[in-house]
């Protein structure tokens, strides 16, 4: 079953909420930053054979950023290679929301109400609600993160306008991460050439790895607010992707899904904290099931990460 299938499924329970061969990958020598605990040595050299095989024997197109804030350690593949986003574009969309909540030009408790008009199909809930209901911006950022609602998206693009995300992106030194158009409407797009290569939104595995980087250390709004969107991320039910095999740990992370598309970013709290980001486009395997092969991939980087880099060790008092 899908993870848009299973969407549909979850509707009664959410509705109460709402009121290289081409190109080798290398390791960057960066110097170590400054810890305040001791961080295992981890395995790079094994985890760079692992995405080296991963790229090589792929059918499509991979690109990845991985970068170990405390430690310095960087991996990169296509890192400044633009690649579509999907629905992994909703992350500068939070980010710009939060930035124009902070900044006093919106409240996150405005009240948004649902029209007909604005319902469009895809993954979410809001497309099966009653038209005239209302709802929070802070409800449909909720929905927009941990759902991936494509409505819930338009009524806050509406809501903030698709240029400020350009602006807020390239505030934060992120000029290639752009959202296009509202879902589903290309047809209004405000950048038309660029939307019909790359679809809703465009990045580079780098620019979207330096996003969840400055939400992991307060730099992308400010401390408190980027906790919330972190808090927020890390309700997200899609563990399709690089989560596929995780257990035990909330990890902050963000998907995207077309036919031959997958995307996602994700910052890891294990001992140290690690940011990553892996793209696919061109894919030749489009099809909509679990064991799709970018998602296949993407979830060996995600183990591949967890061997390299251990989790934080639970304190004895920690298990009362």
């Amino acid at each position: 079953m899908t993870f848009s299938a299973r969407l549909t499924m979850m509707i009664a329970a959410v509705a109460p909420l709402l009121a290289a061969d081409a190109q080798r990958s290398s390791v960057e020598g960066t110097a170590p930053a400054p810890t305040r605990f001791a961080v295992a040595r981890a395995d790079t050299l094994g985890l760079h054979r692992t995405l080296d095989s991963l790229v090589k024997h792929y059918h499509g197109v991979l690109g990845y950023s991985i970068h170990n804030l405390d430690t310095g350690e960087r991996l990169t593949l296509r890192g400044d290679e633009t690649f579509p986003t999907a629905s992994l574009i909703k992350v500068p969309i939070l980010v710009t929301l939060f930035d124009l909540a902070d900044k006093g030009m919106i409240s996150l408790d405005d009240q948004l109400t649902l029209l007909k008009i604005d319902q469009v199909p895809g993954s979410g809930v809001l497309q099966f609600m009653h038209p005239g209901m209302t709802l929070t911006v802070r409800d449909a950022a909720v929905l927009m993160s941990i759902l991936s609602d494509n409505t819930a998206t338009n009524l806050l693009l509406d809501k903030i306008a698709i240029r400020r995300v350009w602006q807020k992106m390239e505030a934060l030194g992120l000029p290639h991460t752009k959202v296009h158009a509202k879902v589903f409407l290309r047809l209004a797009s405000v950048a038309p050439d660029s939307s019909v290569k790359y679809g809703l939104g465009v990045t580079t595995p780098n620019e979207m790895g330096r996003l969840f980087e400055m939400l992991a250390t307060g730099k992308a709004v400010n401390e408190k607010a980027d906790s919330a969107m972190l808090d927020i991320l890390g309700d997200n039910l899609d563990m399709e992707l690089m989560q596929r095999t995780v257990s035990g740990l909330t990890v902050p992370h963000k998907t995207g899904a077309t036919d031959s598309v997958r995307t996602e970013c994700a910052l890891f709290r294990l001992q140290s904290r690690v940011v990553a980001c892996a793209l696919t486009k061109q894919n030749a395997d489009t099809r909509w099931v679990v064991d799709n092969e970018a998602q296949v991939a993407l979830g060996r980087i995600g183990e591949a990460i967890l061997r390299t880099w251990p989790k934080k060790q639970e304190r004895a008092d920690d298990s009362r």
